[in-house]
């Protein structure tokens, strides 16, 4: 087994921040021919090109990029150690970068990620939202900690991914004002009633096709989102009835003026963190997932 060489990779790290082999010489007071060969010894040993010029300029690779943030949390890491040992406080938050899926509801999001933070005051959650594609390719990257997503994940991705799932519930049947005459016979009020739903690529929306032909109800389709936000924007302006995990109920009537038309159990939406880990680690995530399974949701 070789052992990582740190000098390679603090001149690595130099040249990356300072964008050039030149800027980096005069940063770390050496020639620029010894730090390319000591550049070269680093590639070598692991294997990958770091850097590829475009011009004059150094731009990372892909995989550059990946021992890049490794290499700023072991410096960051190294810089904390000096301190401790100096008897200093640290002065450092510890940071939980995760990925949100576009689909989940924003009141479920905060109530998943709320546990995290008051898990501890110097927790910094730093948030991303997209599709699940992008967010496992940042997950396998290792820009990501988690994913929070309404679904297992089945896509390919360059590192394999654990489903962690953290608890399901049934759905509930949201309407503003004007449509509350709607409550009346659910769920046969609902065939040629405006549906306010979520993208076809959602889980939940399959499950809500399903559940409607099931039913043999024929609902006017009035809108497609990608963005759960936007979709609870247009149902609280009356353009049509939505549906939301029923865990949330009293929120979106509270914060939304929307009231429950019906609900049913026969839908479930489900919700996991997906890691690179099998077994959970991060202290933040740790604390959504203890949280989620014992206090929001049965699993």
């Amino acid at each position: 087994m070789s052992w990582l060489n740190y000098h390679h990779l603090l001149y690595f790290w130099t040249v990356a921040r300072a964008g050039s082999i030149a800027k980096a010489g005069e940063e770390l007071h050496l020639a620029q021919p010894t730090i390319s060969s000591q550049l070269k010894l680093l590639e070598e040993s692991l294997g990958h090109k770091l850097f590829e010029r475009q011009g004059r300029k150094l731009v990372l690779t892909d995989v550059g990029r990946t021992v890049m943030r490794y290499a700023d949390e072991i410096f960051r890491l190294g810089n904390e150690l000096k301190n401790v040992v100096a008897g200093l406080p640290t002065g450092q938050q510890l940071r939980l970068n995760v990925g949100v899926l576009d689909v989940i509801p924003k009141l479920v999001a905060e109530q998943l990620l709320k546990p995290a933070l008051e898990a501890g005051p110097s927790l910094r959650i730093i948030c991303r939202e997209g599709p699940l594609p992008q967010l496992l390719a940042s997950l396998a990257l290792h820009e990501l900690d988690v994913v929070l997503a309404d679904a297992p994940s089945s896509e390919p991705v360059s590192v394999r991914s654990f489903n962690h799932l953290l608890g399901k519930c049934g759905v509930s049947f949201f309407a503003a004002k004007q449509l509350s005459h709607l409550k009346k016979d659910f769920p046969r009020s609902l065939d040629a009633a405006p549906m306010l739903l979520p993208s076809d690529e959602s889980s939940v929306r399959r499950s809500l096709d399903l559940w409607f032909e099931r039913q043999n109800l024929r609902p006017l389709i009035a809108g497609d989102f990608d963005d759960s936000a936007l979709l609870q924007a247009f149902g609280q302006s009356g353009h049509g009835v939505f549906a939301l995990p029923s865990v949330i109920e009293s929120q979106v009537e509270r914060d939304y003026n929307c009231s429950v038309i019906g609900r049913t159990d026969e839908i479930e939406t489900c919700f996991y963190a997906i890691t690179v880990e099998r077994r959970l680690r991060h202290p933040a995530v740790v604390a959504i997932a203890e949280a989620a399974r014992s206090q929001i949701f049965s699993v």
